[in-house]
């Protein structure tokens, strides 16, 4: 363990406001939202069944970072070499930076949308400059001990929001029970319950690899992102269904929020949009060791806030299930390797593993097959199942399928 990490070792507790925060964001809202069309006691269902699935995923790739103390990217070696991480940390970097312009999008309209209720105020691009000026300031704050008691006030904070929003959304309790509308089959509300968490996958380990002990890393995380996660796509369903509107600006001013819900819908953004933005700055590091964390995360910050500045988001659906189809089959392959295998090794001299990266590779293509399919399970499940099966079954027959740097041998 390094200095830094014996200085900063973090506990449960830690983890359970990062990651409680973490899952209270407007995203999630929107997300559960988007399940509506279910009604709602077969969205519960999904939305329940989809996380359980998500979070034992997550803590699992959270409990590789503790135990080797290494970022999640990095990890990604042990299976795929080091350049196949190399690719993993392109295509992660540009789903933070997305990540980071979507948060910023969605949070900027609603806090725009307050503006122009209470001052009659439009200015969209100044409410995403000063969204993305906030996430900078909280980066360059670092992980000092004051910004930690700084998130976890935060955090108490949004969690009283959270419950008078689940208050405005239930008070009438009868129209819960609604029949489903249709235009959406189990399966797809079932994947976009597990996308959620799956995407966290490439993050979680960046913070878990802090940890004082693998349990409290692994309860912490899970518990905090479980009950958070959850109760966000509840509140957006029930907004959905009863108000026919999932947007968090509407449901503050409707309990009269006014100014504070600016505050409320800020902080949410920041303490969730600092996640991707940082863990971003590790990834690219992968490629480039030399680079400062913290300042390549300034850099993925602004850039982040230009695309917020340029483009919408009606197709955040489309933008999660490519996540899915990524992530998915990615550490199906790596949880294999390291918990059925058995294999936990970080070999410098490992360049490429070509059999994972073809696993993978099918994986992509059975999760797009899985989502035209509408399976009753969603495609996420059955690709994790299935790409970790195909693994195991190949991986002693393709034990020298790599390529591997060669040292001079002695003379």
């Amino acid at each position: 363990m390094t200095n830094e990490t014996s200085n900063n070792a973090l506990g449960f507790n830690h983890f359970l406001f990062l990651w409680f925060g973490a899952a209270i964001s407007i995203a999630e809202i929107l997300t559960g939202g988007l399940l509506a069309p279910l009604g709602f006691q077969s969205g519960v269902i999904a939305i329940v069944i989809g996380h359980v699935v998500g979070v034992i995923i997550l803590v699992l790739g959270g409990i590789i970072g503790t135990q080797e103390r290494i970022p999640a990217i990095v990890s990604t070696r042990i299976s795929f070499g080091v350049y196949g991480s190399y690719l993993f940390s392109v295509l992660n970097v540009l789903q933070l930076v997305g990540w980071t312009a979507v948060m910023i999008i969605a949070a900027a309209r609603s806090a725009n949308e307050i503006s122009k209720m209470l001052w009659g105020m439009d200015q969209l691009s100044l409410w995403s400059m000063g969204i993305g000026g906030l996430v900078l300031l909280w980066i360059a704050l670092g992980r000092e001990g004051g910004l930690k008691k700084v998130n976890m006030l935060a955090v108490f904070l949004l969690f009283g929001i959270t419950v008078l929003l689940s208050n405005v959304v239930f008070k009438d309790s009868t129209a819960l029970s609604a029949p489903p509308i249709g235009g959406m089959s189990f399966g797809e509300a079932l994947e976009l319950s597990v996308i959620m968490p799956l995407s966290w996958l490439p993050l979680i380990a960046d913070y878990t690899r802090f940890a004082k002990s693998r349990t409290s890393a692994a309860l912490g995380s899970g518990l905090g992102y479980f009950i958070g996660s959850c109760w966000m796509y509840l509140i957006g369903l029930g907004a959905a269904i009863i108000a026919g509107n999932p947007k968090p600006s509407t449901m503050m001013l409707a309990a009269n929020l006014g100014l504070s819900a600016l505050g409320i819908i800020v902080l949410a953004t920041v303490t969730t949009t600092f996640l991707d933005a940082y863990s971003a700055g590790v990834s690219f590091a992968n490629i480039f060791p030399k680079l400062d964390e913290k300042r390549i995360a300034l850099v993925m910050t602004v850039i982040g806030t230009g695309i917020a500045l340029w483009v919408n988001i009606e197709q955040y659906e489309n933008f999660l299930l490519a996540i899915g189809s990524v992530f998915a089959p990615l550490f199906a392959v790596l949880l294999t390797e390291y918990f059925i295998i058995k294999n936990r090794q970080l070999r410098p001299e490992l360049l490429v593993n070509w059999s994972a990266l073809a696993v993978w590779a099918l994986g992509v293509i059975m999760y797009h097959q899985f989502i035209t399919m509408e399976f009753v399970l969603g495609a996420t499940i059955p690709v994790l199942l299935f790409t970790s099966l195909l693994y195991k079954i190949i991986w002693g027959y393709t034990k020298e399928w790599k390529s591997c740097k060669k040292y001079p041998t002695a003379s």
